[in-house]
């Protein structure tokens, strides 16, 4: 009886030893909850379309107030978290993004431009107003993570390697296009990505994180192609066209 609940206790703490300590950073930003209600109310009917076009785009990535991450830099307090750093996203994908017709070019909101504590989307609106943008494009990621075992009791024994362990990895980016300078929206687009491996070769948090990091990468390059499609009718339907003298 010792014997059968020493290998027990061995099991069990083996077992922890295999699986990785790896946290998820952190969830995705409301972008529906970056405003005064308030005011928000009042005003939401009142939005007037006033970008010019060609535009300019000032881009930010939020995530929650609690976001941490192992490769993304992120600045501010309270409602949300400006991520300061590109981990995931794309050269490729921001040059798309600024060879759209009808763009002038695509500007960072980085940390110089924003106040510490960020509570609504106004702080990000002021700071695109300061690089002269037309167009304020927010995107934020939320990353979920689930392990299904098609073994049940057989996987506790073979201590998380039997291959009947699979993770998943679903990642969906979301993103809104607000006018600089009365708080109109665009439109929006939504993408999302997914992967999924055998369990035991998340081996360490590195690689878990490795594998966050990869379906991001994808749902945001789905999320470019969206815009890709949507945005050519935002400036048909909101340009003016040129006056011409008589």
């Amino acid at each position: 009886m010792h014997r059968i609940l020493s290998i027990g206790v061995f099991l069990c703490f083996a077992a922890v030893g295999c699986a990785p300590s790896y946290v998820v950073p952190g969830g995705p930003a409301r972008l529906d909850a970056l405003k005064d209600t308030d005011s928000y109310l009042r005003s939401a009917y009142e939005a007037k379309p006033l970008a010019r076009f060609p535009a300019t785009i000032a881009v930010a990535r939020v995530q929650s107030g609690t976001y941490q991450s192992r490769t993304a830099q992120s600045y501010g307090e309270g409602a949300y978290r400006l991520i300061t750093t590109r981990d995931v996203e794309t050269d490729a994908d921001f040059e798309k993004l600024g060879q759209l017709p009808g763009v002038a070019g695509v500007a960072p909101v980085n940390r110089m431009l924003v106040p510490e504590q960020l509570r609504t989307e106004d702080d990000l609106r002021l700071a695109a107003a300061r690089v002269k943008a037309d167009i304020l494009l927010l995107y934020t990621f939320d990353t979920q993570f689930y392990v299904k075992d098609f073994a049940g009791p057989v996987s506790v024994v073979t201590l998380g390697l039997s291959p009947n362990r699979r993770a998943y990895v679903t990642t969906t980016a979301s993103c809104i296009l607000i006018d600089t300078r009365s708080g109109y929206v665009y439109g929006g687009a939504e993408s999302t990505a997914k992967s999924d491996q055998i369990a035991n070769g998340w081996t360490s948090d590195d690689a878990v994180d490795d594998t966050r990091r990869r379906t991001e990468t994808e749902s945001f390059g789905k999320l470019i192609t969206a815009l890709e499609k949507t945005w050519p009718g935002v400036v048909k339907q909101y340009s003016k066209p040129p006056t011409t003298q008589p």
